[in-house]
């Protein structure tokens, strides 16, 4: 209890100190994707996850580890039925076993909130997996009804972009033609179920297959003239914005405008082969940090400028096992270690330590202990001293005086916090605190 309410400070702190964003101004979700051999336990996964704001973890998987370590944390998750086991769930008794175990064993402490069938099923080509695709959700969702658990968790699939034949300009968004019989239905059931449509959506794809007629700039949320959508005559200064958009289109001339569409991957490689064009550590640091911003600003399309963006950054680590060009396994905001894999460009981004020496699953080496809260690192992340003195306030319900944290922040005296009118706020926990 403790444990977890420390981190759940920590994490705030250093959303308000500027490292990461206030949880309560924009819901971040994180992709935990576990190809890797040298991956930290998911007990020392926590607080990377809270580091960085997230509220929301997908996984690929329901990996038992995963969801007993986050038990009581708060954090939503989403879980995955792997395509292997999309025929099984044909079975109604099949498909229960499944929900029992992996969804109704962790609840209510985990906080499982969602499951998604397969990943980017139509697209695969595999007729045998996409016949399979409808009738294993609705062998989850027949499930989730008969086990009450149908009101808190809901049943999606993630499709890639390559669902749609036209995404520009986003006003003309529409699906595949061959793709139209086997989407339609799917629609169907998230009207009826009220559950999102998720889509995985990579600017980066579209600016390494054209790197000349797409501006840089406008993929990776920089300033830039944008496009203007000449139908609707929107304005469009990201193409994130732009494929999101694209899809609400190709969602609206099917008549299902009212499904709402969550991006479940999103993301940029730190490094890639030759002919990966843009795959560089600086590129990946401008798209994630000005993501982030993006999400936590709650500035909608303009399409939906009233909807909430939905989406989940890819990914919270660099998975080394992962096939494929050398960029698949260089989209983490994390090394292995710990460690960020780059600066997001937030103020602040060095409160991660560098010095992060996780227990991996192959290690028996037992997990720290969090130390006391009068300890300035948890053993994870190395607190400023500026954000300690925010931590200990909100820890012991002191009163927080913005104007002083901002004098402090610029390297003033304490003297100088000393002449505000209320020096009986942050000012003396400043003194007492860090014993200046």
């Amino acid at each position: 209890m403790e444990h977890s309410r420390f981190y759940y400070h920590v994490s705030l702190i250093l959303s308000i100190s500027g490292f990461v964003f206030p949880v309560m101004v924009g819901s971040i979700g994180i992709n935990y994707g576990q190809i890797a051999n040298n991956l930290p336990t998911p007990d020392n996964v926590i607080p990377l996850v809270k580091s960085i704001g997230a509220t929301k973890v997908k996984l690929y998987d329901a990996d038992p580890r995963v969801l007993k370590a986050f038990a009581n944390t708060g954090v939503e998750f989403i879980v995955g039925l792997g395509n292997e086991y999309l025929s099984k769930m044909r079975d109604p008794d099949k498909a229960q076993a499944w929900v029992k175990a992996n969804v109704q064993a962790y609840l209510p402490a985990t906080k499982i909130t969602c499951i998604t069938i397969g990943n980017e099923i139509l697209t695969f080509n595999d007729t045998s997996l996409t016949d399979n695709l409808l009738p294993a959700m609705q062998g989850i969702q027949t499930a989730l009804v008969n086990l009450g658990l149908d009101k808190q968790v809901s049943v999606t699939t993630a499709h890639s972009l390559a669902v749609l034949e036209v995404s520009f300009p986003p006003s003309a968004g529409s699906f595949r033609k061959d793709l139209v019989g086997s989407i339609t239905p799917i629609l169907n059931f998230h009207a009826k179920t009220n559950s999102p449509f998720l889509i995985n959506a990579y600017p980066f794809f579209a600016f390494k297959s054209n790197p000349k007629q797409v501006s840089l700039d406008f993929v990776l949320f920089q300033p830039n003239q944008g496009v203007v959508d000449p139908k609707s005559n929107f304005h469009y200064d990201n193409m994130l914005f732009a494929q999101i958009d694209a899809v609400y289109s190709a969602l609206a001339s099917l008549g299902y405008s009212k499904v709402p569409v969550h991006i479940s991957e999103t993301g940029w490689p730190s490094k890639g082969d030759e002919d990966e064009v843009g795959a560089t550590l600086e590129n990946a640091k401008k798209y994630n940090g000005n993501l982030f911003k993006t999400i936590c600003q709650r500035k909608g399309t303009p399409m939906r400028p009233n909807t909430d963006l939905n989406i989940y950054v890819f990914a919270l680590f660099n998975e080394n096992m992962k096939p494929g060009p050398t960029s698949e396994r260089n989209y983490g905001l994390f090394k292995p270690d710990g460690s960020p894999a780059y600066l997001l460009g937030i103020n602040g981004t060095d409160a991660i330590s560098t010095n992060f020496t996780p227990t991996t699953a192959a290690t028996t080496t037992t997990t720290p202990a969090p130390r006391s809260p009068e300890s300035t690192s948890t053993g994870y992340l190395s607190i400023s001293a500026a954000v300690k003195v925010m931590f200990w306030c909100f820890y012991f319900r002191k009163p927080f005086n913005p104007i002083a944290f901002d004098l402090f922040m610029s390297g003033s005296t304490i003297r100088k916090l000393e002449q505000l009118q209320r020096p009986t706020t942050v000012s003396i926990a400043v003194v007492e605190l860090l014993g200046l």
